[in-house]
């Protein structure tokens, strides 16, 4: 092969080089753009099942003051 083949067949290898690597960049980014909107997700259910835990906890301590109070109410008729 003559020194202008070689450079030649350099410079094509240094182009597929540097088009893989533009690719993978590329598909790098997507990946990181769909990971980012997978955790941004993710942190609004995290917030949206957080509320609903809250809620739940205090229908709970409602439900638990109501049965105690017509226990109470039992006691009272037991009593009598």
């Amino acid at each position: 092969m003559t020194p202008v083949e070689l450079e030649s067949d350099s410079l094509s290898s240094l182009e597929d080089r540097i088009q893989k690597a533009v690719q993978l960049v590329q598909r790098l980014r997507q990946e990181k753009e769909a990971a980012q909107q997978e955790a941004a997700e993710a942190q609004a259910e995290v917030a949206r099942l957080s509320e609903e835990l809250k809620t739940l906890q205090a229908e709970r301590k409602q439900v638990r003051n109501r049965i105690e109070k017509l226990l109470g109410q039992i006691d009272q008729l037991s009593v009598g």
